[in-house]
């Protein structure tokens, strides 16, 4: 699927000085902030449920606790 990203020149100019200094194209430093980005979250995600799951779990022992 083909998008247009529009950037603030200072972003344009920072992503441009990196790419050159990578030696990569700035699509490619592009797609890998995306799949960072996609990475990070999901597991953010993961741990996000697994914690309210836990906190359910063990709400009469929290409640305890405080």
């Amino acid at each position: 699927m083909a998008m247009n990203v529009r950037l603030r020149d200072e972003q344009t100019e920072a992503l441009k000085l990196r790419a050159e200094q990578e030696g990569v194209s700035m699509h490619a430093i592009v797609l890998r902030a995306v799949d960072d980005y996609l990475a990070r979250t999901a597991h953010e995600g993961l741990v996000r449920e697994a914690a309210k799951e836990q906190t359910a779990k063990w709400a009469e022992l929290l409640e305890r606790l405080k």
